[in-house]
């Protein structure tokens, strides 16, 4: 369900990368180009094309971009060029270092726990091992604020069964169990944790399903209005990202683009984290939900380099 096209003759690497030293050098830069090759390359392409361009010219491709491009766009093409585990997980050690916790910045650490394969997630959690020196959990534990460490780091350390087993029973009972952390308002229980961090996906939307059908509401509107609390939001959106990974990438891109400015950072971070993997699901999704195409959305909210490069990861 990705949108990304790729040629149906791709050039070897060794010419795109002389494609894209060529459009480095001179003056200016050839944007173009630089569209032309990266956006239409899928992650094992565009692996060989760094470690090709390295050997011809003893330089980091990603270094060379930085240098090269700039703004939105040059953000944008290195995050794209990035192995999508080194991606993920400067994003997590971005969303943890920053000085503002926001529920905004926390999400990333949701996103890649819970909307990404169990494999994914641990390759992000040794590429940040190997990049910043330390355990995404440390990271969690120095950085997060009290009342959402326990779920993050859960989540970040779980390796849930990639499969689609599931047990009524287990998940009746675990609905039970749910609702009566709701009703207490104690959310940070450890059943709780468990429960989110360790049941595969098809056995949590039974659990959701069963959740519903005993207690009349769906469990993240059952919570949503008793608290304002970062935990309870965060819980809601582990939920979501469950439920529907392309619904909650609509949210995303559309706090990004609503109102007077567009948040560039987040909008870059959602199309191009699903590029590869479900795009068209969230472009279905948002077409359900707003009555306009995603593509239109972009193209309106963009503009330059910065949008050619998003609408091409579109598949436009």
């Amino acid at each position: 369900m990705a949108t990304l096209t790729v040629p149906q003759e791709v050039p070897s690497p060794t010419q795109d990368s002389e494609t894209l030293r060529k459009a480095f050098k001179g003056w200016g830069t050839d944007e173009k180009a630089v569209i032309q090759v990266l956006a239409h390359r899928n992650a094992t392409q565009r692996k060989i094309i760094r470690d090709t361009y390295q050997q011809l010219y003893n330089q980091s491709l990603i270094d060379s971009l930085d240098s090269e491009l700039s703004g939105d766009f040059g953000r944008a093409v290195i995050l794209w060029t990035y192995d999508p585990a080194e991606r993920d997980a400067r994003l997590v050690n971005k969303a943890l270092k920053s000085k503002n916790k926001s529920l905004d910045k926390l999400k990333v650490i949701i996103e890649v726990s819970c909307a990404s394969s169990p494999h994914h997630l641990l390759a992000v959690r040794k590429c940040y091992c190997s990049l910043f020196e330390c355990s995404i959990e440390e990271d969690i534990i120095v950085n997060a604020p009290p009342s959402v460490r326990k779920i993050l780091g859960c989540l970040v350390s779980s390796f849930r069964f990639d499969g689609a087993v599931v047990d009524l029973d287990v998940a009746d009972d675990e609905a039970s169990k749910l609702q009566e952390a709701v009703k207490l308002k104690q959310l940070d229980q450890d059943i709780v944790m468990w429960i989110l961090s360790t049941r595969n996906v098809f056995q949590l939307k039974a659990t959701f399903e069963s959740y519903h059908k005993k207690y009349g509401f769906l469990l993240h509107e059952d919570i949503k209005d008793y608290s304002n609390d970062l935990l309870v939001s965060l819980v809601i959106i582990v939920i979501k990202c469950i439920i529907s990974p392309e619904r909650h990438f609509v949210e995303v891109i559309k706090a990004a683009t609503d109102g007077w400015g567009t948040d560039e950072d987040a909008l870059t971070r959602a199309i191009i984290s699903r590029a590869e993997i479900d795009l068209i699901k969230v472009k279905k999704a948002y077409l359900d939900m707003h009555k306009t195409s995603l593509d239109k959305l972009v193209k309106d909210e963009t503009s330059a380099d910065y949008g050619a490069f998003l609408m091409a990861l579109l598949g436009q």
